[in-house]
């Protein structure tokens, strides 16, 4: 006997896909390797067609982040490795970002305060203009010291459901 329409089908229900595998890259701590690392990053993250405002907050705080590698944590120390990893999760877009450059002051992360509207962004001690964007538009941020290591985490929130069929 025939079945009814609508009656005895099974619904096709695609599990969902995991995310891009990861983009993990190390290199040697300078303004070019930085633009490099990002040229990657911006290539890995392409594909998944975010919304442009999601794209361009997640490049401009990988910028800032990576540039205050370069300009502070190495700026007394010379030229030093820098690792950085990459994930999408149900939560966004994880970043870890590894290097052996001199510890941030006070061992955390710089509370960013713009309140005074006294000085220009330029003139901002660490801490200034570029931890205000990072402290705008990541979330979860973390800083540790071990050893000779410092290591910087934060998430960016995506929207959307990346990898939903």
């Amino acid at each position: 006997m025939p079945a009814e329409p609508g009656m005895g089908r099974v619904a096709t229900v695609s599990a969902p896909r995991p995310g891009p595998d990861p983009f993990s890259t190390e290199f040697t701590a300078s303004a070019l390797a930085v633009r490099q690392a990002l040229t990657g990053f911006a290539d890995w993250i392409a594909p998944l067609d975010l919304d442009e405002v999601e794209t361009g907050a997640a490049e401009l705080v990988l910028a800032e982040a990576l540039n205050n590698v370069v300009e502070h944590a190495y700026r007394d120390a010379g030229a030093g490795p820098v690792m950085l990893h990459c994930s999408f999760g149900q939560g966004g877009l994880s970043v870890l970002i590894r290097d052996r450059g001199v510890p941030m002051p006070s061992m955390r992360v710089p509370l960013a305060d713009l309140a005074d509207g006294q000085r220009s962004p330029v003139d901002l001690r660490e801490g200034g203009y570029g931890w205000f964007i990072i402290r705008d538009l990541a979330r979860d941020i973390g800083y540790e010291r071990r050893g000779a290591e410092n290591t910087l985490t934060f998430r960016i929130a995506i929207g959307r459901t990346l990898w939903a069929g």
